[in-house]
């Protein structure tokens, strides 16, 4: 078995699911710790990091990132999934301007309340909602709060319009499509989808599993393995002196008499005095001391 840490981003292509990108990975780099840190519909494209061995440890902060898209909006067409793979519910005349749907993108910037889609994998009652649409079935879900950062306008050729939206987790592109065309009273859906990057992995450094299988053969895909350090250089480094270091290997909060230099704020990377990255802490300004957040 490999012993491969960290994060590769993969650029996934249409027809595959997220789960089955880990699961030809696993084969491709012969090792089972995979995670992926957000899926991504089969119809959709683009950056998808996966998490390796301990970096598996970094998929929920991963998840958390602000991700930025490329849509194209199909106005006039209503369907099931609120994309062109759906059946068509309706088709309805479009008869709007540039200009209304540029002052319609705009209203959508901002917080907003989303209603998730039937087809989607989130769960109600222990089943997920895209199951239950399978069923004939429809169940109240309740509306999340979601951000939208950026929604810009980048080709019309009505009644087609491309966007690039960035947004916060838990969004789904396809909503808002169908929300933007209820809001301009002809309806609409979304006919592509292209993730282009993830927090700071952006799709020019991602890479198909083509490629990753033709690196595992000549020896080169650690060079496409983002260290779990190198993730985290966001947060400042600190090192335990030999006492930290025997609190470190027991994932014990330090004192901060036990580390240099000081860093009271936030979350900190935390080093043992050999320079062996150990994990992430957070200072406690109350008790004077760096509790462990996630440990490595």
């Amino acid at each position: 078995m490999a012993d491969f840490q960290g994060i590769i981003v993969i650029h996934k292509e249409k027809g595959f699911t997220s789960h089955d990108v880990v699961a030809k990975l696993r084969g491709i780099l012969h090792m089972k710790k995979i995670g992926h840190t957000g899926t991504l519909d089969p119809d959709a494209t683009g950056v998808l990091p996966v998490a390796l061995g301990k970096g598996t440890k970094l998929v929920d902060l991963l998840t958390d990132k602000e991700k930025t898209y490329e849509a194209v909006l199909h106005l006039g067409i209503d369907t099931d999934t609120q994309d062109m793979s759906g059946t068509v519910l309706e088709e309805r005349p479009v008869n709007v301007t540039e200009e209304e749907v540029r002052k319609v993108l705009k209203s959508f910037v901002g917080e907003q309340l989303q209603i998730p889609p039937m087809y989607s994998a989130l769960k109600v009652n222990g089943k997920k909602l895209y199951e239950l649409a399978r069923e004939g079935k429809t169940v109240e879900r309740k509306a999340r709060p979601v951000c939208f950062y950026e929604i810009e306008p980048l080709e019309f050729h009505l009644p087609l319009v491309k966007i690039r939206v960035t947004c916060s987790k838990g969004t789904y592109i396809r909503t808002l499509c169908h929300d933007i065309g209820e809001k301009l009273g002809c309806g609409g859906c979304m006919e592509e989808l292209l993730r282009s990057r993830v927090g700071r992995y952006s799709l020019s450094e991602s890479h198909t599993l083509a490629q990753v299988e033709a690196a595992v053969a000549d020896g080169t895909v650690q060079d496409m393995i983002d260290p779990v350090e190198a993730v985290l250089a966001e947060y400042p480094a600190l090192y335990a002196d030999s006492y930290g270091d025997r609190l470190l290997a027991n994932g014990n909060p330090l004192s901060d008499n036990l580390v240099s230099p000081q860093h009271k704020e936030g979350w900190v990377r935390m080093y043992a005095s050999d320079g062996t990255f150990t994990g992430i802490f957070q200072w406690d300004a109350g008790k004077k001391k760096y509790y462990p957040v996630k440990m490595f």
